[in-house]
């Protein structure tokens, strides 16, 4: 199954930066979303089946959510990390 993944770096209002992250993790189509510190507040993994599937997702739900005031979006070409394959094709398991 191909799977197109997508790395999304928000800024979003200081006062709703966890109301923000939770509704993210709650999406369909965003695996992870971590809090962060540096130049954006919060990181989300995007893995989902298709291009279109993506555009729909950053056009159309993420511009949904209040406070969220900035958005960069990265395409992922290939996965590197073992652990990343592992946890994918797991069933059952954590790590």
């Amino acid at each position: 199954m191909h799977v197109v993944t997508a790395i999304v770096l928000l800024k979003i209002e200081r006062t709703r930066i966890n109301e923000v992250a939770e509704e993210l993790a709650a999406m369909e189509g965003i695996s992870e979303v971590y809090s962060v510190s540096g130049e954006v507040d919060v990181v989300a993994m995007v893995r989902v089946r298709t291009n279109d599937d993506l555009a729909t997702l950053i056009t159309s739900r993420l511009v949904a959510v209040n406070g969220i005031l900035e958005t960069r979006t990265m395409l992922a070409f290939r996965t590197l990390s073992r652990h990343d394959l592992e946890a994918m094709f797991s069933i059952g398991m954590e790590g």
